[in-house]
């Protein structure tokens, strides 16, 4: 079939605006192949189906008879996109986890430490972590560190342990290879021990452990194990699984710390989906955590959904929301909160709700 004038009009039309429209920013850095190619491609397959389609309409109206044969050509094209997406998103994702897998010039080399997973002294090769692993357990603190912070000499070395998605194939092995390399470290002997989810591409925020690894002066374990390679919004497939991950390390730990002598505080950090994954860990809010005999937690941006609605309730007799520093509460004591919610007032991860589709939020006052 010959494409009419109309049709081709009508596909260069919306071809040229779908181009044009998805040569804007990205979420995450793409590779540079692929960001080049992404929106001439995108708009030459959705100008061809629309032209395409444009075709077959004007046939059927011109000949009636021959709508059936239309409307399977019609399909023909779309079970083809279908196909021609799904190949192009499957490059895509396998480009972004190869990423993900490389390791940083900066941080290829072995760590030091004994202390940190990665080391020659740990079973676990620094490869198997990926790129955001390997940055994690490069980043320790040393001692130096804590001396300018604190002025105090450091008294124990901080212990990173991370098990990269790659180091094994299940859940329960991963869990299982994390609780070795804390037996292998001392991590239980440690003052404070640190349970940390990722986010979607492995990435644990180091930050918060240097924090604590300066003020206990070294004396803390901190402990991560990945879910996933991909950037967080194309990792929410995988919350429930990481959310399971969570739970049996959890649950590891308990089991492990049940008839010791000495039990570290234990305490939670999540960011961003990392956040939203160890909220489905423990959905029982404060009860969960005296469960688990959790001390503290922070959780950092977590996505706006009705569960997590749910989830600040079921904390709310002992936690804060906060967004910048000036609304830290004062030091009370007993009452100081146990659950610390950090959210930026204009984060639309977290403002967002099903809900906005059809109603305008209170936080949208069209006369401010």
């Amino acid at each position: 079939m010959r494409t009419s004038t109309l049709g081709l009009a009508v596909g260069a039309a919306f071809g040229g605006v779908v181009g044009v429209a998805s040569r804007g920013q990205t979420l995450v850095p793409w590779p540079d192949s692929v960001e080049k190619a992404f929106a001439p491609a995108l708009g030459g397959l959705t100008g061809a189906v629309a032209a395409i389609k444009t075709d077959l309409l004007i046939s059927a109206i011109r000949h009636p008879r021959r709508v059936p044969i239309a409307l399977l050509g019609a399909a023909g094209i779309v079970a083809l996109t279908a196909v021609v997406a799904r190949s192009a998103a499957r490059t895509v994702l396998g480009q972004l986890q190869q990423k993900s897998r490389d390791l940083d010039p900066g941080f290829a080399a072995a760590p030091t430490s004994a202390f940190v997973t990665g080391s020659d002294a740990s079973g676990l090769p620094l490869a198997a972590m990926g790129r955001e692993g390997a940055r994690f357990v490069g980043q320790v603190t040393l001692p130096e560190d804590v001396l300018a912070v604190t002025g105090e000499p450091m008294i124990a070395d901080p212990i990173r342990v991370f098990v990269g998605v790659e180091s094994a194939p299940t859940i329960t092995e991963r869990v299982h290879l994390a609780m070795t390399e804390m037996h292998r470290t001392g991590a239980f002997d440690r003052k404070y021990l640190l349970i940390q989810s990722p986010a979607g591409t492995g990435y644990a925020n180091s930050t918060p452990v240097d924090v604590l690894e300066m003020l206990s002066r070294g004396d803390s374990a901190t402990v991560v194990i990945g879910f996933g390679l991909l950037p967080s919004f194309l990792s929410l497939p995988k919350v429930r699984d990481a959310a399971q991950t969570q739970r049996e390390l959890l649950d590891a730990i308990v089991a492990e710390l049940r008839d010791r002598t000495h039990r570290p505080t234990l305490l939670m950090y999540g960011e961003s989906l990392g956040a939203q994954v160890q909220q489905g860990a423990v959905p029982g809010g404060l009860a969960d955590l005296d469960a688990y005999g959790i001390a503290n937690a922070l959780w950092v941006g977590t996505p706006g959904s009705r569960t997590a609605d749910e989830f600040h309730a079921r904390c709310t007799l002992s936690s804060v929301t906060i967004d910048r520093a000036e609304q830290v509460p004062a030091d009370s004591g007993a009452c100081w909160p146990r659950v610390w919610f950090l959210e930026h007032d204009g984060d639309p991860v977290v403002r967002f709700r099903s809900e906005l589709i059809a109603e305008r939020p209170f936080w949208l006052d069209p006369q401010a």
